[in-house]
């Protein structure tokens, strides 16, 4: 095991980066840049490439790796950096593990295994062995509507045991499971919520944030939200919930980040290219999004 001396700060709202890619699909590398200082400009917490919203699945290895680095070159230390690298293959998450580290990432977000579904104890031995091969330390990500199989309280407990697991992103929209988690959680192991729209409720029963889609294009307002949640003030904390409720909930009008890499696109920021399989946004979910959009109040919005 690696000596794990300093674990970066994650608390607040940490944005799912997406990943820009130019017309002929390769990276662009030149909009994350832009990306990046935006946010941290808009004062997010910490940035999270190469997960779901960042399309990870799609990118190569070498792109990845390029992904997190431009990511890590281009927040300079400002905020933490917490690399996506998980798979359905332990021996390819430790890989990418150690790309992502010899990069500069400060932590690693791995999502459970989909697809195969490991048993309790194939569950426990991944995430064993991608902590044991890393002196970076890892958060582990619950997410049931993508991989087929909730972890549950019980398993991210005794994963919270494991030296070096420091997290857990929990998307499992389960308030009663998050509870649970928080109640018997070890010192110093953090809870970021997985879902926007229970930022809120989560970060009040003593979370510590959200890694957030739809801080991609509200980074302000989900780390006011956050920040007020966490401070007790929920007069606050309700208004911007449900001022931003609209978009929270159509980003997920159409599979993330579908929707998002759009309202990115009117804003400026980047193409809403994506990878395949993935498609446009169709005409009526745009409008839906665009309504939503005008409901948050977000600068810089344009046809």
């Amino acid at each position: 095991m690696n000596a794990r001396n300093e674990h970066p700060s994650l608390r607040g709202a940490l944005t799912a980066v997406v990943t820009p890619f130019q017309d002929d699909g390769g990276v662009d590398h030149d909009a994350l840049r832009r990306i990046v200082e935006w946010q941290i400009e808009r004062g997010i917490d910490g940035l999270v490439p190469c997960g779901t919203t960042g399309e990870g699945a799609t990118l190569t290895p070498d792109e990845q790796q390029q992904v997190i680095q431009t990511v890590v070159r281009a927040a300079a230390d400002r905020v933490p950096v917490v690399a996506g690298c998980g798979s359905n293959d332990t021996r390819r998450t430790v890989q990418a593990a150690a790309r992502a580290a010899e990069v500069g990432a400060d932590a690693l977000l791995v999502v459970t295994p989909y697809y195969n579904k490991p048993n309790p104890t194939g569950m426990f031995a991944h995430y064993e062995a991608v902590a044991a091969a890393s002196d970076r330390p890892v958060v582990v990500y619950n997410v049931p509507s993508r991989t087929g199989q909730d972890l549950g309280a019980e398993q991210i407990l005794r994963l919270a045991g494991i030296p070096g697991v420091i997290a857990v992103k929990e998307a499992s929209a389960d308030l009663d499971q998050i509870g649970a988690i928080l109640e018997r959680r070890p010192r110093g192991f953090a809870v970021l919520s997985g879902d926007d729209s229970l930022a809120l409720p989560t970060v009040a029963l003593g979370a510590e944030g959200v890694i957030s889609v739809a801080s991609n294009v509200a980074p302000a307002e989900m780390s006011q939200l956050v920040r007020a949640a966490a401070e007790g003030d929920l007069e606050t904390a309700r208004r911007l919930h449900f001022r931003l409720l609209p978009l929270l909930r159509a980003n997920f009008i159409e599979s993330n980040p579908v929707p998002v890499k759009q309202a990115l696109a009117w804003m400026g920021h980047c193409s809403p290219r994506l990878r395949p399989p993935l498609g446009p946004l169709a005409p009526a979910s745009a409008e839906t999004l665009r309504q939503a959009l005008s409901a948050a109040a977000l600068s810089g919005v344009r046809s």
